[in-house]
């Protein structure tokens, strides 16, 4: 069954390949983008080649994104799938971030996505079904030295989604996690540094650490023919191909070694979530209500 598809962050890394593949299987794809102009305008061009339609949108801007989603909900006809995937990296010493650096990238992996949701969520209850699909990472499960601003706000990510997990069910909205490892992706091209460098001298050696510890992983990944991004586009398709109540939760993504870890992690979690609903008796609360 073709589907309805918004994906922000359409631009580059993972976003431009999610919308090529869903646009390559024959669903109907709206991408996002803060403009479609300057350095996005060959991506732009690219992905309305692929038949992807796109419309401008900042997720750190309330009004662009009521706006953007009004536009796309028009041009789909109705939003079946939300791919929240709009999002930042960092690399440095977490000391070195500014609290506005940190405000910075929380408004964008965060509030942004909660910016999101409050605009696409009416028309989805109303419908009373659909998908959402939050676009983690293996650093929302657990942390690696000078990611620290983005370990944080994909934890937060994490738990976010957890909560409309439970809130979203009993409308028939469904949301899912994708969690993939490191992936040479242009992500990697556009990191966020620390603003404050005035205190990296009193690091001593550990000042250049971050650069070191980014090329060692870029080598890693670039080395593993397996660690390729358009795995995590097909697994994002796959998920959004699966009916309703047979989606899994939390979806890993990572050919390094990291997501073995992590998967068994992810299953403690989930059965440590249902025995407490249960002690509670919400544990209805963990399973999208399915359309008669």
């Amino acid at each position: 069954m073709k589907k309805n598809i918004l994906v922000t962050g359409a631009s580059g890394g993972f976003g431009r390949l999610i919308c090529e593949t869903l646009a390559g299987k024959g669903h109907k794809v709206v991408g996002t983008m803060r403009t479609t102009s300057g350095r996005n305008a060959e991506a732009a061009e690219h992905l309305r080649s692929a038949g992807v339609v796109l419309i401008e949108m900042d997720v750190t801007d309330t009004r662009s994104v009521e706006a953007g989603m009004a536009q796309s909900i028009e041009t789909l006809g109705t939003l079946d799938v939300l791919v929240n995937n709009a999002g930042v990296g960092v690399l440095g010493i977490q000391e070195l971030f500014t609290a506005e650096d940190f405000l910075a990238v929380f408004d964008v992996n965060v509030v942004g996505v909660q910016r999101v949701m409050r605009a696409a969520l009416p028309h989805m209850r109303k419908e009373g079904q659909g998908t959402v699909v939050f676009i983690s990472s293996l650093l929302g499960r657990i942390t690696m030295p000078f990611y620290g601003p983005y370990n944080a706000t994909k934890w937060a990510l994490e738990a976010m989604a957890e909560n409309y997990r439970t809130e979203l069910s009993a409308f028939g909205i469904e949301s899912a996690i994708v969690e993939p490892g490191g992936y040479p992706t242009t992500f990697v091209d556009h990191l966020m540094k620390p603003s404050d460098l005035s205190r990296s001298e009193s690091y001593g050696a550990m000042a250049e650490a971050p650069k070191g510890m980014l090329a060692g992983f870029e080598h890693a990944m670039e080395t593993n023919p397996e660690q390729r991004p358009q795995k995590v586009a097909d697994a994002i398709a796959h998920l959004v191909e699966l009916p309703t109540g047979e989606k899994p939760f939390r979806t890993v993504v990572d050919y390094m070694g990291m997501g073995a870890h992590v998967e068994p992690y992810n299953d403690a979690l989930h059965n440590l979530t249902f025995g407490i609903y249960s002690a509670f008796g919400n544990e209805g609360m963990l399973k999208v209500k399915k359309v008669e």
